[in-house]
């Protein structure tokens, strides 16, 4: 399974034709304590970098792009109940839904972990 994460830090791991998107640790650490997780609809079709879902914090309120472009198929809903599984387990259990990917090639816009956490040296 690969992970790939986007310059707005998404992360989409991918497995055959299903990806699982959340947002980096990173991004839950500059956010700060995640107070509600705005989940998108079943069966919603995106655009890669289309606006997918949203998330808001004690600091700002932001959206979560689409790292590739498909069609919802599964959320997080335990997000509802406990946003706070962003901040403790951002690329983990805190994942946000589940994607049909549309087109396999979307992830060569992507960047990889390596290349990501390259990208984060130079934001900082």
């Amino acid at each position: 399974m690969s992970m790939y994460f986007t310059k707005e830090h998404e992360w989409v791991k991918i497995d055959g034709n299903q990806a699982t998107v959340g947002i980096s640790a990173h991004a839950a650490h500059e956010l700060g304590d995640i107070t509600f997780v705005e989940l998108p609809q079943v069966g919603k079709t995106v655009k890669q970098f289309d606006t997918l879902a949203g998330i808001e914090s004690v600091k700002a309120a932001s959206d979560i792009y689409a790292p590739v472009s498909g069609k919802v198929v599964a959320v997080n809903n335990k997000l509802e109940d406990a946003p706070e599984l962003v901040n403790e387990s951002a690329e983990e259990d805190g994942w946000i839904c589940r994607l049909e990917v549309a087109n396999a090639g979307d992830v060569s816009a992507l960047m990889d972990a390596a290349a990501y956490a390259e990208y984060l040296k130079g934001l900082e």
